[in-house]
């Protein structure tokens, strides 16, 4: 691309250093008309990937700062790329990239460096996403994965699909340009057992996105029960501050009260929900109602109680509204036990938010309940899009294998390439420019 692009690649306001980046062809000539090495190296004898002192110019006024230089196509978009590091002040880098654009540089789009590596081919469509994912991560897991998909670990067991799939679409040709019954029939059969490895490959990429969302989006755990057992003062405890109002009077909470908490690196987002159980009162209502909306859509509920005995019917209907969803039982207000009791199949947990017993017992089981035993570098199908391609791309694969000794083998080729197709989605072979215009979209400028 022979358009030099220019953006402040650091965050607005004060700060140590900032960044101007500038990309695109003749970007070392524009570079030389307004900085000032310091000895006799002359700018475009700079050699690339070496920090260079000097005066940077921006024409009402001076830095002094740093330049470097990447040579392409050793460099993040493949092309040459300069970078200026100024004083962190937002006035020193807007004066900058404004000289930049005077002369003949023009103002970056918002990924527009990450998306002219893509198209350079430094990097897949999913990589490009990871980049984007540790930009906008909200928790350290959230980072990790971002960082396993810029790593390419996912386009590399797509693409390692896709060959596989080209090796068969090429068998497939030669069978049907050149026809002969018994070796078509016995040719079928190969097909049809390579699709289903390729079937099982798939499905174990699509078991992944259930860890990979909820660390995309991070955990929804439902904290319930009777009014008055101690919910508000639980999630009080677990955070560590006071979020929830806490109160003896049965029914304070009246709508749900979130609170975010890092376990293990990985979001939780806690939800104290109002007390179900009948009641007279319209907000209060209202609230119960929320609260059961709430525990459907959990991934983990937190039943409190304080009954030493059976569940009454109240408490039953929070377990029922809650049934196939991963429950931890709490006993509660364990330190107004005169003794302690022994935690049987009724409880999982002892816990109270004054001594703060069971807290930290309680937080490695909401892990373990929501996201297993894993290994760390197995969450990286985190974006949806994914998800949808690799799905898409699992029903031609049921369809093609379906299809084997009862179709014509160029019926059964059209399945096999719209796998190809669906996965290329992924890697960015087959994507459509309005998919990676909405993908770049989500990047800051400068990025």
């Amino acid at each position: 691309m022979e358009e030099i692009i220019s953006a402040i690649a650091t965050p607005r306001g004060k700060g140590g250093v900032a960044i101007i980046r500038m990309s695109g062809e003749g970007v070392l000539a524009l570079a030389e008309k307004m900085f000032s090495p310091v000895g006799k190296v002359a700018v475009k004898d700079f050699e690339p990937y070496r920090m260079y002192p000097g005066q940077i110019d921006a024409g009402n006024f001076s830095d002094y700062g740093l330049c470097v230089y990447f040579k392409a196509p050793k460099s993040y978009t493949g092309e040459d790329i300069v970078e200026f590091q100024c004083h962190g002040g937002e006035s020193v880098a807007r004066g900058i990239l404004k000289k930049t654009f005077s002369l003949g540089a023009r103002s970056a789009g918002k990924g527009e460096f990450t998306k002219r590596a893509f198209l350079n081919g430094k990097l897949s469509l999913a990589s490009a996403e990871g980049v984007a994912d540790m930009i906008n991560g909200e928790s350290e897991a959230e980072v990790k994965a971002g960082y396993l998909l810029y790593s390419e670990k996912l386009t590399k067991k797509v693409s390692a699909l896709q060959d596989d799939l080209t090796y068969l679409l090429a068998g497939i040709d030669v069978s049907v340009d050149y026809p002969e019954e018994d070796i078509e029939e016995q040719h079928v059969e190969e097909i049809k057992v390579e699709l289903v490895k390729i079937a099982e490959r798939l499905d174990g990429l699509l078991a992944g996105y259930s860890v990979g969302k909820k660390i995309k989006t991070g955990v929804t755990v439902a904290i319930c029960g009777k009014p008055n057992t101690g919910k508000s003062s639980l999630l009080n405890c677990i955070l560590g501050y006071e979020k929830a109002i806490v109160s003896s009077i049965a029914g304070t909470t009246r709508d749900a009260v979130e609170g975010v908490l890092e376990i293990n690196g990985v979001k939780f987002n806690l939800y104290d929900t109002a007390g179900v159980r009948e009641s007279g009162d319209v907000i209060e209502s209202i609230g119960i109602e929320r609260a059961q909306s709430i525990v459907r859509g959990a991934d983990v509920v937190v039943f409190v109680s304080e009954q030493d005995g059976e569940y009454d019917e109240e408490e039953i209907r929070v377990l029922e509204m809650a049934k196939g969803k991963p429950i931890i039982r709490i006993r509660n207000k364990s330190d107004l036990l005169e003794e302690t009791l022994a935690t049987d199949g009724e409880w999982d947990i002892m816990t109270s938010a004054v001594t703060g017993e069971g807290i930290e017992e309680l937080k490695d089981m909401l892990y373990e309940k929501s996201l297993g035993e894993r290994s760390e570098d197995a969450a990286f199908l985190i974006e949806e899009r994914h998800y949808d391609a690799l799905r898409r791309a699992k029903e031609h694969a049921s369809g093609a294998i379906f299809a084997c000794g009862k179709e014509p083998l160029d019926l059964i080729g059209i399945d096999v390439k719209a796998i190809w197709d669906c996965l290329g989605e992924i890697t960015g072979e087959t994507a459509t420019e309005s998919i990676i215009n909405e993908i770049f979209e989500k990047f800051c400028v400068g990025k």
